[in-house]
């Protein structure tokens, strides 16, 4: 923000800026009104209306254009917003690095996981990391892979499991498997337990995916997939956690993808049938990401170096699941 000042004007800004103003403009933007804003920090509407003011006064610039019916953000607010988000998860992070020093590793580590993350070598780390130290402590919060991007972008997330559409180039990335979908639907489903079928026979089933089924999205090679197998165009059901998507395939409610890795157990339980495509599936890769100017508590750096090499030493054929 302060790209156009004079140093002089820069470090006085730095020095005089009310890390509240910034607060509650983050609230405020992300809310969409002031009504909603006030509502969420229990304040009044004239008080957030202020505070607005106070900001846009002290950095001489209209961050938010506010007329009936318009709330929108100016290129100036858009800038300030990811800025006041990144102070925000460093000042977040200040109560867990002060409980941090000690000789024994402690502290708190934050996962944001996509749901279908099913990984041998994942599951070993956490073990390992447990074992060799458990005063630490984990919480792992399962999301929609571009809500834990988010997470990790704002440092309110020590590393992220997910997938990845695009990359942030303020972010690390780390392929920790690779993964196949195939299609599946469960036993009410008129063509549950069928043998020779084929991609015709799928013409015009009703279908249920992930929130990221779509092509602009992280999913694009199972969209891909149903796009070929002319199910129906309208999605009765989605879902950001695959035990969701699980369930309304085995309630019947459509036809719908599935790693395969992880539907295995499912279909020798009978609770699954896989239908075609039976090859060259989509092939989908989960990462592990990382925010490298996030200051990570003892515990946060133990977990990810652990996590970085196993990976590194464990060939993709190995973190490859069929």
């Amino acid at each position: 923000m302060a790209d156009g000042l004079r140093p002089i004007q820069a470090e006085r800004l730095a020095r005089e800026l009310d890390w509240n103003l910034l607060r509650t403009f983050i609230v405020l933007a992300q809310s969409g009104s002031v009504t909603r804003a006030a509502d969420r920090l229990r304040l009044k509407q004239p008080t957030v209306s202020s505070a607005l003011k106070r900001l846009e006064d002290r950095l001489g610039r209209k961050l938010i254009n506010r007329k009936p019916g318009q709330f929108e953000l100016t290129e100036a607010g858009e800038l300030l917003l990811k800025e006041a988000i990144e102070i925000q998860g460093s000042i977040l992070r200040l109560g867990t690095l002060m409980r941090d020093v000690t000789d024994e590793i402690r502290g708190h580590v934050e996962i944001a996981m996509a749901s279908h993350v099913v990984s041998p070598l994942y599951d070993d780390t956490l073990r390992e990391f447990h074992e060799r130290h458990p005063a630490a402590t984990l919480t792992i919060n399962v999301s929609a892979s571009k809500d834990a991007l988010e997470a990790v972008t704002s440092r309110r997330a020590s590393l992220a499991v997910c997938l990845v559409r695009e990359r942030n180039p303020k972010l690390e990335y780390l392929r920790l498997f690779r993964e196949f979908f195939g299609l599946f639907c469960g036993p009410p489903h008129p063509l549950y337990g069928k043998t020779n079928l084929t991609k015709a026979d799928l013409a015009g089933q009703s279908a249920v995916s992930f929130v990221t089924d779509r092509l602009e999205d992280a999913l694009r090679p199972v969209t891909l997939m149903r796009a070929e197998a002319d199910l129906e165009d309208r999605i009765v059901g989605t879902s950001a956690n695959l035990e969701e998507v699980r369930r309304m395939i085995i309630a019947g409610l459509g036809i719908g993808p599935l790693p395969v890795h992880v539907a295995k157990r499912d279909i020798r339980e009978g609770l699954l049938w896989q239908l075609p495509p039976y090859d060259a599936l989509p092939e989908i890769d989960v990462h592990v990401v990382w925010n490298p100017k996030a200051k990570l508590n003892r515990a946060e750096q133990a977990l990810l170096d652990m996590l970085l090499e196993k990976i590194r030493l464990t060939p993709i054929e190995e973190r490859t699941y069929r």
